[in-house]
């Protein structure tokens, strides 16, 4: 039987996503990221150890690991995945919302002098997306990735959550914001977001691009959010101020 298009629910994001052979995160490792801080003298204690993060992928995904899986992606995971999928579809999570509460000073979008911004998933009224289905065969390896992507810090916690699609409701992996770790800042004005977001930049790239990326596949999928937009916008004006 020949294998079904991961696209066929949305073809119209096949160019939008990155394929996962030229993803950064393809072959992202703790030992990666504390080779690229080290050579820009930035501060690598905040990786979280190799057994630590692999103990908790055990503890979430127990029992979970002869069934495909769902993922679901609001941000960065939306374009670039960086995991073998089988399928993906636009995707509904009631009680949760993308805010941009993750205040980057590691170096991947900002630094200590110049902070950098993205979104995180956190409780609310509800938030669009895209799930992506893993393959059984494929979740040892793909869960390995996804965890020292979303786990290599404190940010995150994984929580499995209802998301509605159009071909029926599935039950997803999402990485939520952990509001223990310092930097989930649900205090940040709207002023300092849209300095962090016009002025951020790292090893993945602007904060500005960030945003960018996002409002572009928003808009793709037809999906309204102002508050992206809002501050797509300011954050704009104010990089070229």
């Amino acid at each position: 039987m020949s294998q079904i298009d991961p696209f066929h629910h949305h073809p119209n994001l096949r160019p939008l996503i990155t394929p996962r052979a030229e993803s950064f995160f393809a072959d992202f490792h703790a030992e990666k990221v504390r080779a690229m801080l080290r050579e820009r003298g930035l501060d690598e204690d905040w990786i979280s150890p190799d057994a630590e993060r692999e103990a908790d992928r055990a503890r979430v995904m127990a029992g979970r690991m002869d069934r495909d899986l769902w993922v679901f992606g609001y941000g960065s995971l939306m374009w670039d995945p960086a995991v073998r999928f089988a399928e993906v579809r636009r995707a509904w999570v009631p009680g949760v919302a993308r805010r941009f509460i993750l205040c980057d000073t590691k170096g991947a979008r900002g630094t200590e002098d110049m902070p950098g911004l993205m979104a995180a998933l956190d409780k609310g009224d509800g938030c669009h997306g895209l799930v992506f289905r893993l393959a059984t065969e494929d979740l040892e390896a793909e869960t390995y990735s996804l965890w020292a992507r979303e786990r290599i810090g404190q940010a995150y916690h994984a929580e499995f959550l209802r998301a509605e699609t159009a071909f029926g409701e599935v039950e997803a992996l999402a990485f939520m914001a952990n509001h223990e770790a310092d930097n989930i800042r649900p205090d940040l004005t709207h002023e300092q977001q849209v300095t962090m977001l016009a002025k951020g930049t790292g090893f993945l790239g602007s904060s500005l691009a960030y945003v960018e990326n996002l409002a572009e596949h928003l808009d793709t999928l037809r999906i309204e959010d102002a508050e992206v937009m809002r501050l797509l916008t300011e954050a704009r004006a104010r990089a070229g101020a």
